[in-house]
């Protein structure tokens, strides 16, 4: 039975990318029914894009994203700085799809401010060549901790995440994600929001930062797909940060042979032909 949500959040997917968690986010979006999909940037990687690399269960987790637009989800695709070829088409609408960089949202009252957060981000605004190579250098460190947690299941031990371990001890890393949530809270306080809600950094957040005037604004960022597998979720008037745990999910086995399932073979395709094909599969 798939759960009924107002509005879902997820972000930072990066599709194509050997970090991608494709099976936990393919899990999760089968398993709810939203009015309203947004999502918040770098959901396929462009900037990591390569043919040889983009796997069934990747494609699959796009197909979805079409099968819940074409049953009525209505889902807004807001450009990060992984896919930001996309931004030249801000205000296109497919269907129940628009792209889209920034959006606004009415929750019961209050506005919301929704954008990626990769506009704060300096490494990305002035020398994109090595923001590119930290991207690579972080992928890389995935697959390293995949094999890390592989060898630790088989021993009975508990999963560790190497780029956790490093953020969470590097002082300029700490200070960097203090600095994102107090810009992204303050520009939202500026422009008079109630809501601000970001992705980018891959850090699950949900805070309220109260002001002497008496206002306050609630600061939520969903995570990502690579490592946290966290989606923000309104329904009832309430927000909720989703921690998905496939283990946990009665989908498992469906998923499973679902990902199997297809003899799609996407080794001859470079990202221009990817990106046809994904567009044919939507007009379908």
């Amino acid at each position: 039975m798939k759960r009924k949500v107002d509005l879902v959040v997820i972000s930072d997917v990066h599709l194509g990318t050997y970090g991608c968690q494709s099976k936990e986010i393919y899990s999760y979006l089968k398993s709810i029914k939203p009015d309203t999909l947004v999502l918040n940037g770098d959901i396929i990687d462009m900037w990591q894009f390569s043919k040889r690399y983009w796997p069934k269960s990747h494609m699959k987790v796009v197909k979805q994203l079409f099968q819940l637009a074409s049953k009525g989800t209505q889902i807004y695709y807001i450009t990060g700085n992984h896919d930001e070829m996309l931004r030249k088409f801000n205000g296109l609408e497919l269907g129940n799809i628009k792209i889209v960089n920034k959006l606004e949202w009415n929750c019961n009252g209050k506005t919301a401010l929704f954008f990626h957060g990769d506009i704060f981000d300096v490494s990305i605004q002035n020398s994109k060549w090595l923001a590119k190579i930290g991207a690579m250098s972080y992928d890389s460190l995935i697959l390293v901790n995949t094999a890390i947690n592989y060898l630790s299941r088989k021993l009975g031990k508990g999963k560790v995440s190497l780029s956790r371990k490093i953020k969470t001890s590097v002082k300029g890393a700490v200070k960097f994600i203090s600095n994102f949530e107090q810009t992204a809270i303050e520009m939202a306080r500026q422009q008079g929001y109630d809501y601000v809600i970001c992705g980018h950094i891959h850090q699950p957040t949900d805070k309220t930062i109260d002001f002497k005037n008496g206002s306050s604004i609630r600061y939520l960022n969903s995570g990502d797909w690579v490592e946290n597998c966290t989606a923000l979720e309104y329904h009832d008037d309430k927000w909720k940060l989703h921690k998905h745990d496939l283990n946990n999910n009665n989908l498992v086995n469906v998923i499973e042979s679902e990902l199997l399932d297809d003899s799609m073979s996407l080794v001859d395709m470079n990202q221009k032909q990817l990106y046809q094909y994904i567009l044919q599969e939507f007009l379908k």
